[in-house]
């Protein structure tokens, strides 16, 4: 019998299959073909804009996300299948409503500098939160934004957001909505749909992300939805 030569270089592993089979286990079709992010921006009334939120295969929203509630007039929808949270979430009343029915995917770029491993105490127990992972997803996007990996610079969930999606399923119609760095790169604070203001923290760069995300769309690699 000849002799069986194993190669014991350590592999890295990637986290895309699993996750994008993860995530693809909470959507209407497997995969989604059609997916839409949730921004948490204030944005008019429309029951278009609400059903083709609804009517999506997969729905993300994050944080401190608002959805419609019964009687009120349509804006944002209701459903919602994955939640993207970080530790410094501020709490809006649907973001750990139904902990066991959504996947909550946790969002952790700080975790490159300062930010340590311990999740918030008050988080509910039956929550379980799978991290994303820096290496695939939040430094290649700040490689894309033109940051430097060595500076405390990062993306705000909504563009990382869209990135991991469009990402993991790039056969399907990714559509952004409520997202208003879009149009104001210059704004100092975000205006939320539930909840106060709140300020544009320094790790931001607000203009970088504005323009990446107007290229994708002139390029068809997401639809913006107002």
């Amino acid at each position: 019998m000849g002799t069986v030569t194993v190669d014991t270089a350590v592999v890295p592993t990637t986290q895309r299959g699993v996750l994008s089979a993860l995530i693809a286990a909470y959507a209407r079709h497997d995969p989604p073909r059609t997916i839409t992010v949730v921004g948490n921006a204030p944005i008019p009334e429309s029951a278009a804009r609400a059903a083709l939120i609804d009517d999506s295969d997969l729905v993300v929203r994050m944080t401190s996300f608002a959805v419609d509630v019964p009687g009120g007039p349509p804006r944002l929808g209701r459903r919602t299948d994955v939640v993207m949270v970080h530790r410094g979430v501020i709490a809006g009343p649907g973001t750990f409503a139904d902990p066991t029915s959504r996947l909550y995917l946790l969002v952790e770029p700080g975790r490159e500098h300062w930010e340590g491993e311990q999740r918030p105490a008050w988080w509910p127990r039956s929550m379980a939160a799978v991290s994303v992972s820096n290496r695939e997803f939040s430094r290649p996007l700040n490689g894309l934004l033109g940051l430097n990996g060595a500076d405390a610079v990062w993306a705000t969930t909504g563009t990382l957001t869209t990135y991991l999606v469009s990402e993991l399923f790039p056969a399907a119609v990714t559509r952004l909505t409520g997202i208003s760095i879009v149009d104001a790169p210059e704004q100092t604070r975000f205006a939320h749909s539930w909840g106060e203001d709140v300020a544009v923290t320094p790790e931001h760069r607000l203009h970088a992300e504005s323009a990446l995300l107007r290229a994708w769309h002139a390029h068809g690699r997401i639809e913006l939805v107002r």
